[in-house]
């Protein structure tokens, strides 16, 4: 009897932060103008490759930051800057005790080269808006010490005027997007791993005060 009414109050809460999220959404004209910071704990950037055209390989980053200045009344001059760490790249390669893929890509020349490049950045120019809650934000990519421009199609999903966790300001998007790695001076191993890398990315950002 005593799980059960726990299991009830567990659910009873659930239930009611639901409720009260659901109410607290709003539409992005809603929300103060401002920056907007990452909130790291809910974001995410994977990306995948063509493995010789047998499956996607997918790794991730776990360390980047982001700040969006965002302009509510015209979204489209809002303003987004990307910051990466390349030592932070995670596989899911399962033979750690022989190789440590992850620092190999990390470190390698022919890979993210991180002595020598030391931080990916990615710098918004445009907003191209195409319906309500997608648009299309043009940005130049510095990748490998190479600069090159790169669009990413966004998804906003979500706003609260005050998030019910950290009582700010947030909104949610969701992007995708793709780049040539050989466009950066990144040819190791073609064609057999792909040129095209496709970016994947859910991001939440909470207004700094």
């Amino acid at each position: 009897m005593k799980k059960l009414l726990l299991a009830t109050a567990a659910f009873a809460s659930i239930m009611w932060v639901g409720v009260g999220v659901a109410h607290a959404q709003s539409e992005y004209t809603k929300m103060p103008a401002g920056i907007y910071a990452l909130d790291k704990s809910h974001a995410s950037l994977t990306w995948k490759v063509s493995h010789m055209g047998l499956s996607n390989y997918t790794a991730r980053f776990t360390d980047f930051d982001a700040d969006l200045t965002f302009n509510p009344k015209h979204p489209e001059q809002s303003k987004l800057l990307v910051t990466i760490d390349p030592t932070s790249v995670k596989t899911d390669f399962p033979y750690v005790q022989k190789m440590d893929f992850d620092k190999e890509l990390s470190t390698g020349e022919g890979w993210f080269n991180a002595g020598n490049f030391p931080q990916i950045k990615f710098v918004s120019t445009s907003v191209e808006r195409k319906e309500d809650n997608t648009g299309i934000m043009h940005g130049n990519l510095t990748f490998l010490g190479v600069t090159k421009p790169v669009a990413l199609n966004v998804r906003f999903n979500a706003a609260m005027l005050e998030h019910p966790m950290n009582q700010k300001p947030t909104l949610g998007f969701s992007a995708t997007g793709k780049i040539k790695r050989s466009d950066f001076g990144m040819e190791t191993y073609l064609p057999n791993i792909g040129d095209n890398v496709t970016l994947l990315i859910e991001a939440e950002f909470a207004m700094e005060k």
